[in-house]
Parts: C-alpha cells; structure tokens; sequence
C-alpha cells in the first residue's frame, strides 16, 4: 500500500477527465443532462439496479420500473410482491427487497439522506452505493469505485497488487484524489466521467490507450502494462448444486406454483415445485419423483443450468398433468400458464418454464 507521502504526490488530470465528459458523456435515462439537477430517487435506483449488473441488461428494467413507480412514494406504497414481479429477471433479489424496505425508510424519513455515512444506514447500500448517490445526487465530494474506476485506478497508478487485495490500496489513493479542487467543484460529474471512461475506453481487454483523455499520466500505459492491469488473484472453484422442478398443468391450462420462503436466496419469488438444491450428485429419478408435489405420470423433459455468484445449478425438469388439482393443500397456488409472464419467477425458473413450454403440444 502507498506510504502517506506517496499519497500525497499521486494526482489525476481532473479537468482533462471533465472536458471528455463534457463532450462524450453517455446519455443514460436516470442521468441528468448538462445544466439538469439529478434525480436523487432515480440515481438512487439506478445505483442499486447496477450492483454486479450491466448498463445494457439495467436499461429497459429501469425503464418498465419507472413507469410502474415513477415516485418513490408509489414505490413505497406498493406491496413487496409487486416489487419482486418487476424485478424479475434481473437477478440478486434481495436487492429489490432491500430497495423496497429502503424506501418506506425514506419516506417516513420525509426525504432521502444526503452524506455516504447516513445513505449507508438504509438496507442494500455499501461504501461504493452510497458515495455514488451522494456525489451525483447531492454534489458531496465523495468518490465512488466500482470495478470500472478500479480498473481506470490501478492503470493510472500502475497498481500491481491482485484483486481483491488491491482494494484498500485503490481506496485510499481514490480518497488522496479526490481531495483535489476540480474534484469537488464538481462530483457527480467526475464520478460519472470516470464511470464513462472504465466503461467506454479503459476496457478490460484491449483499452483504448491513444483516445484516453488520461493517457499522459497514466504509468501502467507508460510501462506498457496496461492491459494486464489490475491483476486478479485465482478464483477457487465454484461448487455445483442438483435439484428437479416439476411442471404439473390441470386441464384448465393451469400450472402449479409455490412461493420461497422470505428468508434466503430467492426469498419470496415464485417457483416452480422441486427438490431441495443439494451439492455432491444430481437426484436419481426415482430418488426426485419421491419429491414430487403429487402422484401422477411424470416425464423428463431435459435439464437446465444457472450460475449463481456462488455456484452453479443443475435442474432435472419434469412434467405431468391431472385433470383437476385436488383440494388437498399442495403447498402452493395455480395460475394459468398464459399469465407467467406476469409472476415474479427468477431467471432459474423462467428456464425451466421455457423448456416445459418448448416441450408442450402445439
């Protein structure tokens, strides 16, 4: 880590950086534009929405979100499943739920809270949230890194250490930085430049050394490195889980579903009945029908696969059919297979729907 003297000579060409802003800046629907006061309940949003997710998949969820609950107060208003439904999709589901508790707090607060150290007191929002919404919202001279400024960071300072080791290192020459004038004069629109340049020139792969607005203080560029910076450390192998989910349809064109439990992964989104999702060997058939929501003549259809952050999932999916659901409880509800769309599935179980759906008769 840099000594407290080595902080002190690091510096970043803030105005350079602002006029590629000026001039290239990308038009996102929850940015402001040039001379246009930020939306702090749209930055907001946004921030959380964009946690370990692209700009491209974020978009058009922003977009149906917004129309849905163009307000915060009708973000509050409504109930958590609804939230869930929208959300659907874009994965990471404790953020929405987070979102949704966030924003009953702030509206009973009467406003949202405008430092980093009281924006992080509300659920689902870290350091890097809570200085991103500070500084574009509110012009608080706080500097949010995320992995595109890690990355623009680690170039600039030639930084070698291996992520996520390198973390601390990059926050506190982030701090050193942004304690310069042209920082502070304008925050938001640094942060957000900065944002543009990791994205759009400092790639990952191949960055676009010669259009860099930075390239002149840049020692990675200078000792030719930079594209092998930062430098990650091995990850170690990401576990394998098995389950079955079963697709059972009555004769109405209904399908049986259940909600998960409001606690753990996946809390409170709608599924398909299934097995437990156990790591070691994937379910034996006989050893999964005995799991399943009811008797009936059930029938393979395939498999699908899902990576989690944590592991990845391999689903047996089967499907049967009854005339009728009986009365008894099965431990969940039916709604008609036309109306999935609108079901808070996550994206693990919109792939089972589409191979049961590929499957069904025309």
């Amino acid at each position: 880590m840099p000594s407290p003297a080595a902080l002190t000579r690091l510096a970043l060409d803030w105005p350079a950086l602002l006029a590629f802003y000026d001039r290239a800046r990308r038009v996102l629907p929850w940015r402001a534009g040039a001379g246009e006061t930020a939306d702090p309940y749209r930055v907001w949003l946004s921030e959380i929405m964009l946690q370990q997710t692209t700009v491209a998949a974020v978009i058009p969820y922003f977009a149906r979100f917004t129309q849905r609950f163009p307000t915060l107060a009708s973000l509050a208003a409504a109930p958590e499943s609804e939230v869930l439904r929208l959300w659907a999709g874009l994965g990471y589901y404790a953020r929405a739920r987070n979102l949704h508790r966030a924003a009953r707090m702030i509206a009973a607060a009467g406003g949202f809270p405008r430092t980093p150290a009281d924006l992080r007191q509300l659920p689902g929002i870290g350091a890097y949230s809570a200085a991103a919404i500070a500084a574009i919202a509110f012009g608080v001279p706080a500097l949010a890194v995320d992995g595109n400024v890690a990355r623009v960071l680690a170039r600039l300072l030639a930084i070698t250490t291996p992520l996520p080791q390198a973390l601390a290192e990059i926050a506190d020459a982030a701090e050193t930085l942004a304690a310069a004038p042209a920082f502070r004069a304008r925050p938001g629109d640094a942060t957000q430049a900065l944002f543009d340049l990791g994205a759009g020139i400092c790639v990952k792969a191949a960055p676009r050394c010669p259009e860099c607005p930075l390239r002149a203080g840049c020692r990675a560029e200078r000792l030719g490195i930079a594209a092998q910076l930062p430098r990650r450390a091995a990850k170690p192998p990401r576990p394998e889980r098995f389950g079955a989910q079963f697709w059972l349809t009555d004769a109405s064109g209904a399908v049986l579903l259940r909600r998960r439990p409001g606690r753990g992964l996946l809390a409170g989104m709608v599924e398909l009945p299934g097995t437990a999702w156990r790591e070691g060997a994937p379910w034996a058939e006989a050893e999964a029908l005995a799991a399943a929501p009811i008797a009936a003549e059930w029938r393979k259809l395939g498999a699908v696969r899902h990576v989690f952050t944590h592991f990845a999932l391999s689903l047996d999916v089967y499907a049967g059919s009854v005339a009728a659901f009986p009365a008894a409880d099965l431990g969940g509800f039916a709604r008609p297979v036309a109306a999935l769309a609108d079901e808070a599935l996550p994206s693990v179980m919109r792939k089972c729907v589409r191979l049961a759906a590929a499957a069904r008769p025309a």
